[in-house]
């Protein structure tokens, strides 16, 4: 593969960013800027109602956050002057017909001008209801690539999905397509379409239900999508829908060349804009801070287990090389995993001593000033140990406080609640996380080797566009910039 000069690439060219106020497209916005200020124009699609609020909205969850510090001291008090030439926020939603965009005008405008599309647009939790996680992930992606296809000088879609379409497969996964029908176990009869009718006609039976509010509707979406996806093999709905999201776009990509884009666990950025910047609290920070708070004692999960964790600024040096690599390969489709545990694996143990480490050495600090003081983390390596320390030390504890309850009139009724409730939500993020915690897969990263060798080849640009896993000492890392990164954020 030869790769000519990224940056000269960008330069004049029109891109389409979805889900532009998200973590990921943020970060990748804020590279093109800063990396190459002679980009012509960013059309951001964002939800909202109107222009106006599509503008408000960029500027203050993005260009107001220090994600951007580094273009602010490079423009000053021009900045303003320079994202009004660049960026247009568009008003829209990748649920409507040519995503939601109501200016005849500015659709034309983009039909003609836009160059590449990027869809980074998506719901990621794991237990969204099933007809929001349908109607983003999957069908979303379906009117994006309509919309790439009526642009008169499209070069490239490419559309951001997740290593984790893989499932719970131990093994060696393979940067290979998913095609309209597969499933993970082998059961037959998966059709889009036909998920689209059982979700339809289950709204319908549930809003005929008189007795049926919102709540119940939504818990109702939730288990059909969870449903849905365990019946194909998939361990939960995000993942189930943005498999089939990639089968959509790969069927219906006509001459359009298409990448699809397979990251890992996101982490914070490693180097740049500057190391440590994260946004939202990602599945092993939730862990993490629950520990330094003191609130995880125990954990759950295989000691030797590697977790295939990837820095976002390295997924965004990924999805730009991409773009430069596969402009205007007419037919094309080439799937990029972008993680670590083939190049540079991650063991779980590393992050428990990481973590034990910088929150000894930084402890939080409670309200009324007094550090908390952790310890060695208990590592429960079976679903059979958990169960057990979870019985001893919540639900025995649990009965007795709900017969002192009893006993004393209700006097502990918000305490036994609250309990009831923390356990309840441990055991739900334990159901929903259990194919991670105890994974054996490994992520092949063949073409995306490929790509980091033509980045290299290709000159001074390694040092600017870097995505080699193998460059990161997990120790320091952990240590030096992500908890205190994630440790930061919790405080803004």
């Amino acid at each position: 593969m030869e790769l000519g000069s990224i940056v000269d690439f960008l330069e004049n060219k029109v891109i389409l960013i979805t889900g532009a106020t998200g973590f990921l497209a943020k970060i990748f916005v804020e590279k093109i800027l800063r990396v190459q200020p002679n980009v012509k124009k960013l059309y951001l699609l964002i939800r909202a109602a109107d222009a106006k609020s599509a503008l408000q909205r960029f500027n203050t969850e993005a260009v107001a956050k220090d994600l951007f510090k580094l273009l602010k001291e490079k423009h000053g008090t021009n900045l303003q002057n320079f994202l009004s030439e660049k960026v247009t926020p568009v008003a829209g939603d990748i649920t409507c017909e040519d995503m939601g965009i109501q200016d005849p005008d500015l659709k034309a405008e983009m039909w003609r001008h836009i160059d590449v599309v990027v869809n980074v647009a998506a719901t990621t939790d794991f237990d969204e209801r099933y007809d929001v996680a349908l109607a983003l992930n999957t069908f979303g992606a379906k009117v994006v690539l309509n919309f790439a296809q009526k642009c008169v000088n499209i070069k490239l879609f490419l559309h951001v999905s997740t290593a984790y379409v893989s499932g719970e497969k131990p093994g060696l996964m393979l940067e290979t397509p998913y095609y309209l029908g597969d499933s993970l176990n082998g059961t037959s009869g998966l059709d889009i379409e036909e998920e689209r009718r059982i979700v339809e006609d289950k709204l319908k039976e549930l809003k005929s239900d008189q007795n049926a509010d919102d709540k119940s509707i939504k818990l109702a979406m939730i288990d059909l999508g969870m449903q849905r996806a365990n019946h194909f093999g998939w361990p939960n709905t995000y993942v189930f829908t943005k498999a089939l999201g990639e089968m959509i776009v790969g069927h219906l990509k006509g001459n359009i060349p298409v990448v699809i884009l397979r990251p890992t666990i996101i982490t914070s950025t490693y180097l740049q804009p500057f190391p440590g910047w994260v946004e939202g609290i990602r599945t092993i920070d939730s862990l993490a801070l629950g520990y330094g708070k003191g609130r995880l004692t125990c954990f759950l999960g295989d000691p030797e287990a590697i977790y295939d964790v990837i820095p976002a600024d390295m997924v965004v040096n990924a999805m730009i090389a991409t773009i430069t690599a596969h402009a205007n390969q007419t037919f094309s489709e080439t799937i990029y995993h972008v993680g670590s545990s083939v190049s540079n694996p991650l063991k779980f143990t590393t992050i428990q001593r990481c973590g034990y480490l910088y929150f000894t050495e930084h402890p939080w600090i409670e309200k009324d000033g007094k550090p908390v003081i952790v310890g060695q983390v208990r590592v429960l390596s079976s679903m059979a140990s958990f169960h057990r320390y979870i019985t001893l030390h919540y639900f025995l504890p649990l009965q007795v406080l709900k017969f002192v309850n009893l006993v004393f009139c209700q006097a502990f009724g918000g305490t036994y609640k609250n309990l009831k409730r923390k356990i309840n939500f441990v055991l739900r993020l334990v159901d929903l996380y259990k194919p991670y915690l105890f994974t054996k897969s490994f992520y092949d990263d063949m073409n995306t080797e490929k790509l980091r060798r033509a980045v290299k080849g290709s000159g001074e640009e390694d040092n600017m566009f870097y995505f080699d896993p193998t460059i990161i000492d997990w120790d320091e890392y952990f240590q030096h910039i992500h908890l205190p990164g994630v440790v930061n954020r919790e405080f803004k």
